[in-house]
């Protein structure tokens, strides 16, 4: 009698089981996330890093354009809270009240600057910076979480 060996495909419970395993990682890797993608864009402002225009420029744009006044000021404030937030929440250092920042820029992109031109971020819209409010929501909901710096340093944040 010849014997035939057939390669299965694992069980749907045993990938559901090694799913649940790895869903510790889940937030961390939003809240690392959400904060690498947030410092090229203060680099931008700060620096004049990946194609920005640095302070100043981004300074005279704020306030000309935005109508935000004084201009530089905002744009320091935006580059700040974008790069050296971005780095706390990557961190996961002063990982809420970096958030907080982050919500708060978020809502004064929405309605001081994108409201007007609607919902969809490809007209210049809303979306975008909704997006990331509500993503700062959740981190400061959450805080730094398990494997963060303010859990290892003790920090009641």
């Amino acid at each position: 009698m010849m014997s035939v060996t057939t390669a299965t495909a694992p069980s749907q419970s045993s990938l559901v089981a090694t799913l649940d395993r790895l869903s510790v990682l889940s937030y961390p890797l939003i809240r690392v996330t959400a904060g690498l993608l947030l410092m090229p864009h203060g680099a931008q402002k700060l620096f004049g890093l990946f194609g920005g225009y640095g302070l100043a420029a981004t300074g005279e744009f704020f306030g000309a354009k935005l109508g935000l006044q004084p201009g530089i000021l905002f744009a320091g404030l935006a580059g700040f809270i974008e790069f050296f937030g971005g780095l706390a929440l990557v961190l996961g250092l002063l990982t809420r009240p970096a958030a907080v920042g982050v919500l708060t820029l978020m809502a004064v992109a929405v309605f001081s600057v994108h409201l007007p031109s609607g919902f969809f971020w490809t007209a210049g819209g809303y979306e975008y910076p909704l997006m990331w409010g509500l993503l700062a929501v959740a981190i400061v909901l959450k805080g730094g979480g398990r494997y963060s710096l303010d859990r290892k340093l003790g920090l009641p944040l």
